[in-house]
C-alpha cells in the first residue's frame, strides 16, 4: 500500500502540472509557439543537464563494469517490442498511417519525458542505470522509428547518413561529456555544478507542462469514443508490463534491471507521434487521443503495477 500511495502521489503531482499546461493553452494565456519553445528548452537544455549531471556522478569504472548485462537485456527487449508492436497495429487497423502511429506508440513508450520524471522521483538510486537501459530504444528510434514510421509516408525518408547524424543531439553529447568527466573525475567549478543541478530540476515540470499544452488541441469527443485507442493504450500500459513480469518469473533479473525494464514498459505512449507529424502538417487526432487516454489511464495503472510487481 505504501508503494501504491507514494507512486500515486508522485503521478498526481506530475498530472497536476499537465493540467496546468492544458489550462494555460486552453485559456490562450500562452503564445501559440509555446509548445515549440518549451520543447526546444527541454531537449537542448533541461534533459541534457539531467543526463550530464547523472553521468558525471555515476559513470565510474565500478558502475559500468556490469553495464553490459543492462544493455543486453535492453537490446533483447527492444527486439521483442518492435515486431510485437507491428503485429498488433496491423490487427487493429488497415490504415497505413495509423498503423505506423500505433506501432511507434506500442514499441516506444514515453520513457523519456514521463519515464525520466517518474524514475528520478521514485527510484533515484537507479536513474543512471535507467538512462543506460533506454539507449538501445533511443538508437532504434533514431534509426527506424522516426525516419520510417513518422516520416516515411511523407516522402521524407532519411538516408543512413542523416539517421546517424541525428545522434549528434544535445542529450547524447551531454552523455558523452558526462562519461569523460565521470571517468576522469575532472573537478568542475562550483557555479557550473549549480547550473547543471538547477537546470536538471526543471526537466520534469517543463516536460509535464509541455504534455498538457500538446494535447490541448484534440477533440475529446472523438478521442473518448475511439475504442481502438483504449485497446492500444491498455496493451501498452498493462499487457506488455504483465508479460514481462511473467517472463521475469523464469529469468533471474537483478533488481535494477527488473525495475528499469518495468519502468520502460509501464509508461504511457510517447509524444513524438504528435510533435513530429504536427510539424509536417499531418493529422494528429489519433496520436493525441492515444497520448491523452494512455496518460490518464497510467495514473492508475502505474501505481497498481509497481505496488503489485515493483
Amino acid at each position: 500500500m505504501t508503494v501504491f500511495l507514494s507512486t500515486l502521489n508522485q503521478l498526481a503531482f506530475l498530472f497536476t502540472l499537465i493540467a496546468v499546461g492544458y489550462l494555460l493553452a486552453k485559456l490562450r494565456i500562452l503564445p501559440e509557439n509555446a509548445a515549440k519553445t518549451l520543447a526546444k528548452l527541454e531537449n537542448t537544455v533541461f534533459i541534457p543537464a539531467l543526463v550530464l549531471g547523472t553521468f558525471i556522478e555515476n559513470f565510474t569504472v565500478e558502475r559500468i563494469s556490469s553495464a553490459w548485462k543492462l544493455l543486453l537485456i535492453s537490446v533483447a527487449l527492444t527486439l521483442i517490442c518492435v515486431p510485437v508492436a507491428i503485429l498488433i497495429s496491423k490487427c487493429v487497423t488497415k490504415d497505413r498511417y495509423i498503423q505506423n502511429i500505433y506501432t511507434y506508440g506500442l514499441a516506444f513508450s514515453n520513457f523519456g519525458f514521463m519515464g525520466n520524471a517518474v524514475v528520478s522521483a521514485l527510484f533515484p538510486e537507479i536513474f543512471f542505470e535507467y538512462l543506460l537501459f533506454t539507449l538501445p530504444f533511443w538508437t532504434v528510434i533514431y534509426l527506424w522509428g522516426v525516419p520510417v514510421l513518422l516520416l516515411g509516408d511523407n516522402g521524407q525518408q532519411q538516408s543512413l547518413k542523416d539517421r546517424l547524424r541525428s545522434f549528434l543531439n544535445p542529450m547524447f553529447i551531454a552523455m558523452l561529456i558526462g562519461m569523460i568527466i565521470g571517468l576522469t573525475k575532472m573537478p568542475l567549478p562550483g557555479f557550473l555544478v549549480s547550473v547543471v543541478d538547477t537546470c536538471s530540476l526543471c526537466m520534469s515540470p517543463v516536460a509535464m507542462l509541455l504534455t498538457g499544452i500538446t494535447v490541448c488541441s484534440i477533440s475529446f469527443r472523438r478521442t473518448f469514443t475511439d475504442l481502438r485507442i483504449y485497446a492500444v493504450s491498455l496493451i501498452r500500459l498493462v499487457a506488455l508490463p504483465l508479460l514481462f513480469v511473467a517472463v521475469a518469473q523464469f529469468v533471474p533479473f537483478s533488481k535494477s534491471i527488473y525495475t528499469c525494464a518495468l519502468c520502460v514498459l509501464a509508461m504511457p505512449l510517447g509524444l513524438n507521434t504528435i510533435v513530429i507529424p504536427s510539424a509536417l502538417g499531418k493529422d494528429t487526432s489519433v496520436a493525441s487521443g492515444m497520448a491523452v487516454i494512455s496518460h490518464l489511464l497510467s495514473l492508475l495503472t502505474i501505481p497498481v503495477i509497481f505496488a503489485l510487481f515493483g
